[in-house]
């Protein structure tokens, strides 16, 4: 029987995340490219926001929505690897309770775990 040291001592070191390749970087948008796309996010925003308040909960389809927040975390995250330091939420824009089921759902379909996350921040400082 084994001790639990040497069976550590067996494992591999855990391998680092491999980064999804991101495709060519399209050519920069125009100002007014970049405002009509902020200007429709904004709309887009206001509807869904009117749409909660009247209690409907489909106002997006799941496979609009699996899209949408795909295109928001990798535009984030563009941004972020960019140098700009913003957060990806106005402070108490959205309430804890949603952040919350929002990130755990995002963890779950990425198969990652709030473990890895932690791991992720404290090598990154992010």
């Amino acid at each position: 029987m084994s001790s639990r040291r040497s069976a550590a001592a067996q494992r591999k070191p855990a391998a680092k995340p491999v980064q999804p390749k991101r495709p060519a970087k399209p050519p920069a948008a125009s100002p007014t490219q970049s405002g009509d796309l902020s200007n429709a996010a904004l709309q887009l925003a206001a509807q869904v926001e009117r749409s909660l308040a009247a209690g409907e909960t489909d106002a997006l389809s799941e496979e609009a929505l699996q899209v949408l927040m795909a295109a928001a975390c990798n535009l984030y995250s563009a941004q972020v690897e960019a140098g700009r330091q913003h957060l990806p939420l106005k402070p108490l824009g959205v309430p804890p309770t949603a952040v919350m089921s929002t990130a755990s759902g995002i963890l779950r379909a990425a198969n990652l775990a709030v473990f890895e996350l932690g791991m992720w921040q404290s090598w990154t400082g992010r």
